[in-house]
């Protein structure tokens, strides 16, 4: 049966002490908002899902752009039914089913919102609401159930008698409607409450009036519903997200050295064969291929390591490609699209900004190339810098294959080194270098003797 899904995310989330609208919060790598999204593409196309916005609302559409979903504003924030009726121009006129989800539960799965959908679509009651027992539901509404196991009513914490306070059957808030029953209702909603607002829970009780059921779907794993409202419980859905994407990672082939020490975002993909050492942070749209080794402490960011690759401990990968069979690190640094060619060696304290470094080329310790193109077999010397930018713009330096740069070279952009040429150790080159040459730019040595000698006793 055709779904559509109604996102609510215009709230501003006061309980977060923050200047930033609660859905744009990150955790796992990505908004909570976009967890949110992701996993409500499970059961309906991106046209068919509508987030409503309020607070900051067009950061938060900017935010959801690309995934493209559509958008309704809640330009006062008058409440949950309020706010489903705003997204009501978007989705009707709508005869299948209609799931309502927070912006704010980022640990809810897809698997969750297709059982919720499969149970509505084949009981032919008006909706179906996700609850959980809580051993302590203190500030939740508690759901009353009929003789028959159906959802009679929801009370909230506030209203509830103490009879119904012993209750720890909650309603998470997510529901799944047929969708002409909720429209033929929602004009029913009235603000009955302090807040003066429209609460969506009320729809339980409007269609229970109206001879409609209204079922449960219970889930056993209530973390899995957690709503962020403060920063501690941010901390803690990053904390779940985390655990479980290490967890699907080593069930895939993956070993993973001290697991509760990593980081790794959701969207992060790892070959099976691969290594990741204690302390690692894999962030963003990382890929790590097969066979792979991350050191200690490494942080790789939206980065790709194809097969066989070692990154050795404390090293900074981030926007950058590294190809098969290279070596990086330790305490290296790649940035703003470089690349390291296959077998390729990057040592200790290099850094590489916006630089291709080719096939079995190697900088092995305490250099750094900014926008230069280094061809296969290239040996840069200890203490090799790219002076790179004059104070205006960036220049590029192309080294060709089988070069030799000495330590402690000094490649002034733009600028030209042929292949199989050599620049002397401490040269300050300039000017284009011709392949098979020998480059000299430095200040012949001069010697004095008796120098020291004369010194002490001048300043005696």
């Amino acid at each position: 049966m055709n779904t559509k899904v109604v996102i609510l995310a215009a709230g501003l989330g006061t309980r977060m002490r923050s200047k930033r609208a609660k859905v744009l919060h990150r955790a796992g790598g990505l908004s909570l908002v976009e967890h949110v999204v992701q996993a409500a593409r499970a059961i309906a196309t991106k046209s068919d899902i509508v987030v409503v916005t309020g607070h900051q609302a067009d950061e938060v559409e900017a935010l959801l752009q690309p995934t493209g979903v559509r958008f309704a504003r809640q330009i006062e924030q008058k409440g949950t039914g309020h706010a489903v009726m705003c997204a009501r121009e978007q989705l009707a006129p709508h005869a299948g089913l209609l799931m309502v989800l927070y912006g704010d539960t980022p640990l809810l799965s897809a698997a969750t919102l297709k059982r919720l959908r499969d149970a509505q679509a084949e009981s032919g009651a008006a909706a179906t609401l996700i609850t959980t027992t809580l051993e302590n539901p203190t500030g939740y509404g508690r759901v009353i159930l009929d003789p028959q196991g159906n959802v009679s009513a929801i009370v909230e914490h506030k209203a509830a008698r103490p009879e119904q306070l012993s209750v720890r059957l909650i309603n998470s808030g997510i529901y799944c409607f047929d969708a002409a029953k909720l429209w033929k209702y929602i004009g029913e909603l009235q603000p009955f409450n302090p807040a003066q607002e429209l609460y969506l829970t009320d729809m339980a009780e409007i269609l229970n009036r109206h001879g409609e059921r209204v079922q449960q779907l219970h889930i056993s794993d209530s973390s899995e519903l957690l709503g962020i409202n403060t920063r501690v419980e941010l901390a803690d859905a990053d904390r779940i997200l985390n655990s479980r994407k290490a967890r699907e990672l080593m069930l895939s082939g993956v070993t993973i050295e001290r697991p509760e020490t990593v980081t790794i975002d959701t969207q992060v993909r790892v070959g099976m064969d691969s290594v990741i050492e204690p302390f690692v942070r894999l962030l963003g749209e990382t890929v790590v291929g097969e066979d792979c080794r991350v050191g200690a402490g490494a942080i790789l960011q939206s980065s790709v390591l194809a097969h066989n690759v070692t990154i050795r401990p404390y090293t900074y990968i981030a926007d950058s490609r590294v190809d098969p069979g290279a070596q990086i690190g330790p305490f290296a640094r790649l940035r703003q699209h470089a690349q390291v060619g296959p077998e390729a060696k990057v040592g200790n304290f290099v850094e590489l900004k916006n630089t291709k470094l080719r096939a079995g080329a190697k900088s092995q310790h305490l250099a750094y190339l900014g926008d230069a193109e280094i061809g296969d077999r290239v040996n840069i010397g200890a203490g090799t810098i790219t002076c790179n930018y004059d104070g205006q713009k960036k220049h590029v330096t192309k080294i060709g294959a089988g070069a030799f740069i000495g330590s402690n070279s000094t490649l002034v952009a733009p600028l030209e080194i042929g292949s199989e040429s050599y620049i002397g150790a401490g040269s300050v080159v300039t000017e284009p270098v011709p392949s098979g040459a020998l480059a000299l730019g430095r200040s012949r040595q001069t010697i004095k003797p008796g120098w020291m000698e004369k010194r002490r006793k001048k300043s005696e």
